[in-house]
């Protein structure tokens, strides 16, 4: 096993079947793509580009038909268990519950996660510390703001420790504070433990910021991958009249394409928000 590999995937490709002739949209076509231990990965894209999708093959939830998914040097595959022991994942979709406390919520994901029950209480206050939810800890999920709800997700991923964090969207429908803090938490914790993160995000400012390499993804295959710097003086190098690009300028570039923004909401808002990216994601 290689420690120094956290993700590899070769020729990774996914169809989903649809319709009795069995006539598939190609969500994944035969992608490339390595993420190195102790980094933060960028899977930048617009809706429809085949991120959520790739995600869920490393995440082990859709089977690999065709090409190789790794973790850790775990097949995907074959060896899901592994797999998923060394994972915390915060999907797209809405994962807290709103009919119980924040600590409630971690607790739930400490015993999916099989965290000792002699460990369980310390790892829970935690997590809930890591994300600043300590003194909200006890209030019903359904009175937290959109922010307040990512951060309690982000603790619910972060409850076993794991050595590979997957965030898929994660600042999703919220404000630039909002955004922000929880970017604030994944710093500090990926410091003090040196966990891998792999992220899809919509918002490029913060791609440039967090990400140590991005890889561009549009149609299901990756476009261009680098550091955010590498890719800013690649299209500088093509087109000299953007002489200082943005990541957005270097996305329109490479796919031809913009992405969207969401504002921040409530707990409610953000349920909405989540199964819109869900269809179309």
């Amino acid at each position: 096993m290689n420690d120094r590999v956290a993700v590899e995937c070769r020729a990774l490709t996914y169809t989903f079947e649809h319709g009795r002739k069995k006539a598939g949209t190609r969500a994944v076509d035969g992608i490339d793509l390595t993420v190195r231990a102790g980094e933060v990965f960028g899977l930048l894209g617009p809706n429809g580009a085949g991120k959520t999708t790739t995600i869920r093959a490393i995440t082990t939830l859709l089977p690999t038909a065709r090409g190789m998914v790794a973790v850790f040097g775990h097949d995907c595959n074959t060896d899901r268990s592994a797999v998923r022991r060394l994972l915390g994942y915060v999907p797209q979709q809405l994962s807290a519950d709103a009919g119980l406390t924040g600590r409630e919520n971690v607790e739930l994901f400490a015993r999916v996660y099989d965290v000792a029950r002699a460990e369980r209480s310390e790892r829970v206050a935690q997590a809930l510390a890591a994300v600043d939810l300590t003194e909200a800890a006890d209030r019903m999920v359904g009175t937290y703001s959109g922010g307040m709800v990512r951060r309690l997700e982000l603790a619910q991923a972060l409850v076993s420790a794991p050595r590979l964090l997957v965030l898929d969207e994660p600042t999703i429908g919220l404000d630039p504070i909002a955004r922000a803090g929880v970017w604030d938490r994944v710093d500090a914790v990926r410091r003090a433990t040196g966990m891998t993160v792999l992220v899809t995000t919509h918002y490029m400012d913060e791609a440039d910021r967090h990400c140590d390499r991005v890889a561009l993804m549009d149609r299901g295959r990756i476009r261009a991958l680098g550091t955010p710097a590498e890719l800013k003086a690649r299209v500088t190098a093509e087109d000299p009249a953007l002489a200082a690009p943005t990541l957005d300028d270097v996305f329109r570039h490479f796919s031809g394409r913009t992405l969207t923004d969401a504002k921040e909401g409530d707990f409610g808002d953000v349920r909405r928000t989540r199964r819109t990216a869900s269809r179309v994601g």
